[in-house]
Order: structure tokens, then C-alpha cells, then sequence
């Protein structure tokens, strides 16, 4: 599956944005993948952020973005959306998302990099105080 991240830009604290994250499925559908977000700040670790089971029907977030943000799969448009609202300036970073075909996943694998195996290139997305 290849997968394409927009939707990233410049904001002032407090602000929204709405990440993309379009798959374009090779040999299964899309509704087979659990997919995952991650960022990564200048001179930082690439870290998790959320992830949604290939279902959908489960979520999960790291705390700093738990309530803030949200994670929504639409397997008819073969894409994730990543909902960002009350941004901080420590949000900034290279969003990336990335998909695993190997379901069910486990949890402690979904939110870690070792369990994704397809990435989209980033998006970067700057919050301003």
C-alpha cells in the first residue's frame, strides 16, 4: 500500500489542523490496515502519536494528545484523518502515517515503529506561540 500525508501547514497556539493520510491499496483493501500517526521534532525520535485499528473501531493516543486530538479511518475513501485542535507550541514536528497489514495488531505493536510497514512521507505542521 503506498500513502500519501497532507494537510500540515503553520498555526498560532490554540489553532486546528486537519491531517490526511490516502491509501492506494495494492492487492488488498484498505479496510485490512490498522494505521498509526507519528511525529518526529527537530533533533528528536520519530514518537507515536495515535493509531486505529483496521477496523476502527478502537483508537489509541499518547497522553500529551489524548483530548485533543482524534483519529478517524474511512475505508470508503481509503484514508485516516488525524483532527488537531487546541495545538501547542511542542506539537510541532514532521507528522507521519504509516499502516500495517498484519491484523489483528496488537496495541504495543500498532503505537510503536516496529509495527508499521508502509510509511507516507511527512507532513510538517508548526505551531507558534
Amino acid at each position: 500500500v503506498q500513502l500519501q500525508a497532507s494537510g500540515g501547514g503553520s498555526v498560532q497556539a490554540g489553532g486546528s489542523l486537519k491531517l490526511s493520510c490516502t491509501a492506494t491499496p495494492s492487492g488488498r483493501t484498505f479496510d485490512s490496515y490498522a494505521v498509526g500517526w507519528f511525529r518526529q521534532a527537530p533533533g528528536k525520535e520519530r514518537e507515536f502519536v495515535a493509531a486505529i485499528k483496521w477496523t476502527g473501531s478502537r483508537t489509541w493516543y499518547r497522553d500529551s494528545v489524548q483530548g485533543r486530538f482524534t483519529i478517524s479511518k474511512d475505508n470508503s475513501k481509503n484514508s485516516v484523518y488525524l483532527q488537531m485542535i487546541s495545538l501547542k507550541p511542542e506539537d510541532t514536528a514532521v507528522y507521519y502515517c504509516g499502516a500495517t497489514g498484519r491484523v489483528p495488531t496488537p496495541p504495543s505493536m500498532l503505537q510503536s515503529e516496529r509495527g508499521i510497514d508502509y510509511w507516507g512521507q511527512g507532513t510538517q505542521v508548526t505551531v507558534s506561540s
